[in-house]
């Protein structure tokens, strides 16, 4: 009689939308890096997929869409139920606060193991305080096993504000490609950006979703408020803001208001990150609420000075005068005067590169993030290799 060969673990990871972001990149990341024979996975958005699952590297992963309607959509917990049952689930991983209630039909479709991680703060509840989303997560939590914040800010909500027992969290900080975001021995030069880069130029930039916490608008007034005190740096400045959504109209407006647009570029999503973060002088993350942020860590992997919001994971990142600068958020006054200490001194913003480089090396490698996670599905008793 033949064995029956037995396959690795099924983990089905839910998300609110497989797009451009920190928590997508982790996860991406987590899978094209976890050895095959350890955990097969699956990918379940709530809304759909872009081009960025395009960067998926394993071929036996497969991406169903819930195609939740807005609001309460009970159709898409039957759906999820469905699915789970159909393929089998040993793991359920659901990803922040639009996820979590799913973990209620992956407890009714008797998924065993069920694990849910908090990556960032929710746009309308930047601060942890809303209680209705705290009683959520209080009331779901004896469903799910595990719980990963991605700070120790988000570490000590779930505890202090939710009620999560310390012995239920491990906290799990994500890692950088150092392959593929790394310091560039020359100032690169994008091709189809209409900005000029000559040796003498100061080039700032910032990448993410540009709405709600993100804040790029702060950014923007620093820039604005930079070049009306220091006119003498007119021209010789540059902003690049790399991202898409409401708030990029916004800017362009200000930009234009002011006749400063002709030194900016803001052309939407890109898939071309890497060479951009290797384009520029200083890395800035005007955010009002962060988890561990994936830009951080790949602008620091790049070797670049970061100038951060003083808020959640920033401050674990971000080492103020060594790798960087902290400033408080919402505040372009600050972020403005902090900018033109490092346009102003060459020799700075290479120090503090140098520092952030090889804090990533010595802290944020996918490695250590993707046997952190596989420790957490190990411990569950799952896995029999």
């Amino acid at each position: 009689m033949t064995k029956e060969i037995q396959q690795p673990p099924l983990i089905a990871h839910v998300i609110y939308r497989l797009g451009i972001g920190g928590l997508e990149n982790g996860l991406i990341n987590l899978i094209n890096h976890m050895p095959a024979d350890k955990y097969r996975h699956m990918i379940i958005c709530l809304k759909g997929s872009t081009q960025f699952r395009e960067r998926l590297r394993r071929d036996d992963v497969q991406i169903i869409d819930l195609q939740k309607k807005e609001g309460q959509d009970w159709r898409s917990f039957v759906s999820l139920y469905k699915i789970l049952q159909q393929y089998k689930v040993d793991i359920i991983h659901t990803r922040n606060l639009a996820a979590i209630e799913y973990q209620m039909p992956a407890f009714l479709a008797r998924v065993k193991y069920r694990v849910h991680s908090e990556h960032g703060w929710d746009t309308f509840d930047p601060e942890g305080n809303n209680k209705k989303y705290q009683l959520l997560r209080r009331l779901i939590s004896p469903l799910i096993q595990v719980f990963i914040p991605l700070s120790l800010h988000l570490q000590s909500y779930l505890i202090e504000k939710v009620g999560i027992p310390e012995q239920k969290i491990t906290r799990i900080c994500n890692g950088v490609d150092i392959k593929k975001f790394y310091p560039a021995k020359e100032r690169r030069v994008i091709p189809d950006c209409p900005l000029s880069f000559e040796q003498y130029k100061v080039t700032i930039g910032t990448v993410g979703r540009m709405h709600g916490v993100k804040d790029q608008l702060t950014l923007v007034k620093a820039y604005i408020a930079l070049l009306a005190a220091s006119p003498e740096l007119v021209g010789q400045v540059n902003l690049i803001l790399i991202g898409d959504g409401p708030l990029k109209e916004q800017a362009v407006e200000l930009l234009e208001k002011k006749q400063l647009a002709g030194s900016a570029w803001l052309p939407g999503e890109r898939d071309d990150i890497a060479e951009i973060m290797r384009s520029l002088d200083i890395f800035v993350l005007p955010s009002q609420a962060e988890g561990i942020s994936n830009t951080i860590l790949e602008a620091m992997a790049t070797g670049l000075p970061v100038i951060a919001t003083a808020v959640g994971g920033n401050v674990e990142l971000v080492q103020a005068g060594q790798t960087g600068e902290l400033v408080p958020p919402s505040d372009p006054e600050a972020m403005a005067a902090a900018l033109l200490t490092l346009i102003k001194d060459k020799q700075k913003r290479q120090q503090q590169g140098e520092l952030s480089y090889q804090c990533v090396l010595d802290n944020f490698s996918i490695q250590a993030m993707v046997n952190k996670y596989t420790d957490v599905y190990n411990s569950l008793g799952l896995n029999r290799k």
